[in-house]
């Protein structure tokens, strides 16, 4: 496989600290990452064999069909509709994708639109009310391959008539701030959409939905990665929960608890499409980034331990297990004899509480590990979003060892102040320990590497 080079800063990040160690851990980023490009995925996946379309063991004579329709929106949509483009030419009638701001390309017969992430905007509630005029166009012997990636809630907010957009917003930031898993936040966000929670499906039908979708949730449960477009598991009971077990009832605007908690049977989202037609592709699983890590850890000669693809906790206090774990195996040489790579993905979480400063997840992770490392620690810890950008900031993540803390003191930065105030993307860019990728494309678990030396 060539690896193609995502990390932008790679000759800063190897200015200083364990040089050998660090090359080794973005190398292994750099191939975790060309291994989940949905570009790829999607022509291996779909090819035209003359008016035979083939995706996986589907096949559709298209001579039988009406029109091709593609729909989209997420951070790892682009790739998907430009695969598709370059797969079905003018046999696409029409099409739209919406994507995170910064992603926009350029395509031949399918509309981009841009928006905000994670925080919705009026851009995306405009695009998203395109989406769905297109989408009710179809007819029945029409196709439409839907696109529909992680970040897809934030990028096409489309609320009820009695909740505004402002209020949709409102509740966004909340949920993103309480610490909440993304099962529960999309759990509220769907049952306040007229997309999501398999709305969208409703309007396209009769014609077939195929959904080709890239995973960012563990487990990949199909509702919660292309939720628009699938049956439902979760309720309104389900929402309300959420928002209970996170303190925010009193603090959600009225205008969404109001319709939540007054719901009727007939507003819950479908739980099945009574037959129609619906086939759904996941062109890289959520675990792809973890397992790919483990391959290229191999070949570069370090034993490689997948230790979760689940991992869904408080970010600061996973790095710092991490670390205990780094001692485990510098100490007694278990659960794996070094020179080894400790792998894990998943979706940390950061409790916020006041004005924070800027950050991630990864971010947090990254400082969380570096306050427990020691001096004499030949470990390095990592820790990237996939899509290139943790949190609602520029940067992918982050990379620390010993020398992280010898640095800090030496520049007068108090590390456990500044993750306090969730202020760790000025920690890191002070440091050098920023990673910076840009838009990557892709959208799988965030990846957390730990190289023992």
């Amino acid at each position: 496989m060539v690896v193609n080079s995502y990390i932008k800063n790679r000759r800063q990040l190897l200015s200083h600290g364990l040089k050998k160690e660090r090359g080794a851990v973005l190398n292994i980023m750099d191939y975790a990452l060309t291994a989940t490009d949905p570009y790829r995925a999607t022509k291996e996946l779909v090819n035209l064999d003359g008016q035979i379309l083939h995706i996986g063991e589907l096949e559709i004579d298209l001579s039988q069909k009406g029109n091709i329709y593609v729909l989209g929106m997420g951070k790892a949509t682009f790739l998907i509709a430009k695969a598709l483009e370059e797969i079905l030419s003018s046999r696409i009638s029409a099409g739209i994708i919406i994507v995170k701001r910064g992603q926009l390309g350029v395509l031949n017969r399918i509309t981009v639109r841009e928006a905000s992430h994670p925080v919705p905007d009026r851009e995306g509630w405009l695009a998203a009310q395109e989406l769905m005029m297109l989408a009710k166009v179809a007819r029945k012997g029409d196709i439409v391959l839907c696109a529909i990636t992680g970040g897809s809630s934030a990028l096409a907010p489309l609320p009820v008539p009695r909740i505004s957009l402002q209020d949709k917003i409102r509740v966004t930031e909340l949920l993103l701030n309480s610490g909440a898993t993304i099962r529960e936040i999309n759990a509220v966000r769907k049952h306040i959409s007229r997309i999501k929670g398999g709305k969208l499906a409703q309007a396209i039908f009769p014609a077939t939905v195929i959904n080709l979708t890239v995973s960012d949730v563990t487990g990949d449960p199909l509702d919660y990665i292309t939720c628009p477009t699938v049956p439902d598991t979760s309720t309104f009971t389900d929402a309300i929960a959420a928002l209970e077990r996170h303190n925010l009832v009193g603090k959600v605007p009225k205008s969404v608890l109001n319709y939540l908690q007054t719901a009727t049977p007939e507003m819950e989202t479908p739980k099945d499409f009574n037959g129609l037609p619906v086939y759904s592709f996941v062109l890289v699983k959520s675990k792809a980034i973890c397992e790919a890590a483990a391959e290229k850890a191999i070949i570069l000669g370090h034993n490689p331990m997948i230790l979760s693809s689940y991992l869904e906790s408080d970010s600061r206090e996973a790095g710092s297990i991490f670390t205990a774990i780094a001692r485990e195996i510098q100490n007694y040489e278990r659960p794996l004899r070094p020179p080894c790579v400790i792998i894990a993905g998943g979706e940390t979480t950061v409790v916020i509480h006041d004005r924070p400063g800027q950050g991630g997840p990864n971010q947090e992770f990254v400082l969380g590990a570096a306050l427990k490392l020691n001096e004499s620690d030949r470990v390095v810890v990592a820790a990237i979003d996939s899509d290139g950008t943790d949190g609602p900031t520029d940067i992918a993540g982050g990379i620390v060892d010993a020398s992280t803390m010898t640095r800090a003191s030496e520049q007068k930065l108090n590390i456990f102040a500044q993750l306090t105030c969730h202020n760790t993307s000025y920690v890191l860019q002070k440091l050098g320990d920023a990673i910076i990728t840009g838009h990557t494309g892709t959208n799988v678990n965030d990846l957390k590497l730990m190289l023992v030396s």
